[in-house]
């Protein structure tokens, strides 16, 4: 028997791009089985299993475009100073999010979903990936959010717990492991040679993280293809938006929920496709974006794996 997974990778602010993907997906009519979601997905994953309908995925398409970084991570100078001189150990703390997610969910635990839902946490001392699929759902999605060095690390069953995307940050692995034959992939963002340079040590890091993330999730792919039939979602390229900026996200949610719609009616659920925004790659003048192409899709699935106009990919395997 089919069982069918969303999985919801971790991004920020860009997991803006998750809400208008979801959108398009649900339209369409698919309804998974159940969900699993790390970080910011974890936060997608969650108002999804507890809302699994359109009307759910308009409300929260709404939360991202009203969302602003204070009601997440109301950072100030003084306590950027404060943990630069190891007067903390993190950035913020949590209360502002843990606002805003107890706004929205109460204290519901995970086992009331109307689906299924599993939120992928980092143990803190072991670096392990840590499934979490009852008690507090406010805590375990701000376990999952819990970027280390911006907020504390939260105590949960005995182990303190960071984000989950330390750990496993697009959770393919976690879904094939609870049973799924067919995963559906919505990723975040990916950075690419045609970003502007990074302008300061989060920039940078978030570039660097990003391409770890990337190669990460293409390995996956490899290793659990014939594990399960796994769609994914392709993602918006070039995405020169940080993942801690949230004014673009009206604009990420548009522009995702239009390259969603263009792939869903070139028949993207039945590919197995690596979108080529996941490899190493650049642009040119004439090919600027690589965000969903028909066309190109149709090439590769028919094992046509070449440069297309000036945009080319390279391997990523190891």
């Amino acid at each position: 028997m089919e069982k069918t997974a969303f999985v919801f990778a971790g991004g920020g602010s860009l997991g803006a791009v998750e809400a208008g993907m979801l959108r398009e997906l649900v339209a369409w009519g698919i309804k998974p089985d159940f969900v699993v979601g790390a970080s910011a997905g974890a936060i997608n994953g969650a108002y999804y299993a507890c809302n699994p309908h359109v009307a759910g995925t308009t409300q929260l398409e709404t939360l991202w475009r009203g969302l602003r970084r204070a009601e997440v991570m109301p950072w100030s100078w003084r306590s950027l100073f404060g943990m630069l001189r190891g007067q903390r150990a993190h950035l913020v703390d949590s209360t502002a999010l843990k606002r805003l997610l107890s706004r929205h969910f109460g204290d519901i635990p995970l086992e009331r979903a109307e689906l299924p839902l599993y939120v992928v946490a980092t143990d803190m001392q072991t670096g392990a990936e840590v499934v979490l699929s009852s008690g507090s759902l406010v805590q375990s999605v701000l376990a999952s959010a819990a970027i280390p060095g911006v907020f504390p690390p939260v105590a949960l069953g005995g182990r303190q717990l960071i984000d989950g995307g330390v750990a496993n940050n697009t959770p393919v692995s976690t879904a094939i492991r609870l049973g799924a034959t067919r995963v559906v992939v919505l990723p975040a963002g990916f950075a690419c040679a045609a970003r502007r340079e990074p302008r300061g040590p989060i920039d940078h890091a978030f570039n660097a993280l990003s391409l770890l993330v990337a190669r990460q999730l293409v390995q996956d792919l490899e290793r659990w293809a014939d594990h399960a039939h796994i769609a994914v979602v392709p993602p918006l390229c070039p995405l020169d938006v940080s993942p801690y900026d949230y004014t673009q996200c009206g604009t990420l949610i548009d522009r995702a929920a239009a390259a969603t719609l263009a792939w869903l009616n070139a028949d993207g659920l039945s590919s197995r496709h690596i979108p080529g925004a996941l490899h190493p790659h650049s642009h040119d003048e004439a090919n600027p974006s690589c965000d969903f192409d028909p066309n190109q899709a149709a090439q590769h699935e028919h094992g046509q794996h070449k440069s297309h106009a000036g945009h080319t990919h390279a391997s990523a395997s190891p």
